[in-house]
């Protein structure tokens, strides 16, 4: 499509990007998804076209919209919309819908490495919000076995999403997670309380289907699980209903847990980090922080400085 000829895009701008993502990009469809409806709400005021985008479309726009979107949000989702409206904004750009690239009025977003402290479930609350969990129903089992597996094991919901029948080696006692965000894979030992769990949902609870995902949605139309935030959120309304007082409610507070365990009990960085399936055993450097006497008995682990 040539804007300046006046021919008109056979679809809508927001069509035109999600393509661009999928083709050019090669993004994934739940990414394509999140992209589409941060770019939703940043057309509304402006139109879904090129000429309606082109004529209207300022830098005041893009700073305002973001701020206002911004305010009040956690570090992690003000990093996400800063990039798909930078992604979008370098888009049009590129396409020559825009005659500069506005992403770059988009304010840096600083953060510090290691500044902040895992926060983990307790293991408590951890125990309280599985027992709470409704075993009877199609969504509790399944539930119960997700949150079994991110307790157990620290992987996360990505990992768990992403679980295929084929993973589960029954017979082995074994169990593989897909890598994740550029991680490794994880093959662990296939608990017998996971393994009972995971058993119950697929005999009672997982409806019948050919997808060769784990788990899958309980209400019509029956699919995998897409949404990169739908483990979170069902975390989320499990720890509220068992009561559970926590700042960070997704599932990423197993995680941490997990490996706050690991430390406590003196485990060393390297197999703490390949237990997360962390590819670079700096990342693991953030849970160091959450036990201090662990951490005066691992200082050989540290890597070495130069004076």
């Amino acid at each position: 499509m040539d804007l300046h000829n006046g021919v008109q895009p056979p679809h809508t701008l927001l069509d035109r990007y999600a393509d661009y993502l999928r083709s050019e990009r090669s993004r994934t469809e739940p990414t394509v998804t999140a992209h589409r409806e941060h770019v939703a709400a940043f057309l509304k005021d402006v139109g879904d076209s090129p000429t309606e985008l082109s004529r209207q479309m300022s830098a005041s726009y893009v700073l305002a919209f973001f701020t206002q979107r911004a305010q009040g949000k956690r570090l992690t989702m003000r990093r996400r919309l800063q990039g798909v409206l930078r992604s979008f904004l370098r888009f049009c750009f590129q396409k020559g819908y825009l005659d500069r690239d506005l992403g770059a009025v988009i304010p840096c977003i600083r953060s510090y490495k290691l500044s902040g402290v895992p926060r983990g479930i307790s293991e408590p609350d951890a125990l309280k919000t599985l027992e709470c969990i409704d075993r009877t129903t199609p969504k509790g089992r399944r539930d119960f076995a997700i949150i079994h597996m991110l307790h157990c094991y620290g992987v996360r919901g990505g990992q768990v999403r992403a679980l295929q029948l084929t993973d589960i080696h029954w017979r082995e006692s074994r169990i593989r997670f897909p890598s994740s965000k550029g991680g490794k894979e994880l093959v662990a030992p296939l608990t017998e309380p996971v393994g009972h769990s995971l058993l119950d949902y697929l005999r009672h609870g997982r409806p019948p289907a050919s997808y060769p995902q784990v788990f899958l949605t309980v209400q019509h139309p029956i699919r995998p699980l897409r949404s990169p935030a739908v483990i979170s959120e069902m975390v989320h309304q499990r720890l509220n209903r068992a009561g559970v007082n926590n700042p960070h409610k997704g599932s990423h507070i197993f995680r941490h847990a997990f490996a706050t365990r690991m430390l406590q009990r003196g485990q060393s960085l390297k197999t703490i980090a390949d237990c997360l399936g962390h590819r670079n055993i700096n990342t693991t450097f953030i849970y160091t922080k959450v036990d201090v006497d662990a951490l005066r008995q691992a200082v050989l682990e540290w890597p070495e400085v130069s004076a």
